[in-house]
């Protein structure tokens, strides 16, 4: 069997909030639901059961505090000139560039490919077409947006489902940051 995984963070209640208050105003953008904002710390792709396993157990041993985080500012990606996806940032974080180190390490000694592309951190907000309207008006009225700090206490394991609506995001396993206690 095979799963299509990625690693993530959850934004909390607070963020999400913040940024569904600017999910308006471009035309034909599939705006993302509750279920799909996440910040990628890694995308995995396509595994089979045996490796997507060590993957979860490679990633259950990270050691990492937890922190707090703010999205900020807003930005978008194209392809071939076109605006494909908006997102909102995220401000500085040497604790997130840490973890996201660790997670890769983790992944790639579960028996993964390296990552080669730069880990950009953003919360994608909206996925565009062709037929979706102009975005700058958009990033002008909204291009201050910030959000935060929420605290990041844990990061998931997400199995994505791809459907004619699009990807559904499924939690797999949530671990947790901070202090490990040993049980004796």
């Amino acid at each position: 069997m095979s799963h299509r995984l990625f690693v993530a963070i959850r934004p909390s209640e607070d963020a999400m909030d913040a940024m569904f208050d600017v999910m308006d105003d471009i035309e034909d953008a599939r705006w993302q639901d509750e279920t799909q904002l996440h910040l990628t710390l890694r995308y995995i792709g396509e595994v089979d059961t045996p490796l997507a396993n060590d993957i979860a157990d490679a990633l259950s041993r990270i050691e990492a505090p937890a922190f707090n985080l703010e999205l900020r500012g807003l930005g978008h990606f194209s392809k071939s000139h076109w605006p494909h996806a908006v997102w909102t940032g995220v401000a500085h974080s040497p604790e997130l560039l840490v973890l996201q180190k660790k997670v890769e390490r983790a992944v790639v000694t579960a028996g993964c490919e390296a990552e080669t592309r730069r880990f950009l951190p953003h919360v994608t907000l909206a996925r565009l077409n062709r037929s979706s309207g102009p975005i700058g008006d958009w990033m002008a009225r909204f291009g201050d947006f910030h959000a935060g700090p929420m605290r990041v206490d844990n990061f998931l394991l997400y199995e994505s489902t791809l459907t004619p609506n699009g990807s559904h995001y499924d939690p797999v396993v949530r671990f947790p940051l901070g202090k490990k206690e040993n049980l004796k």
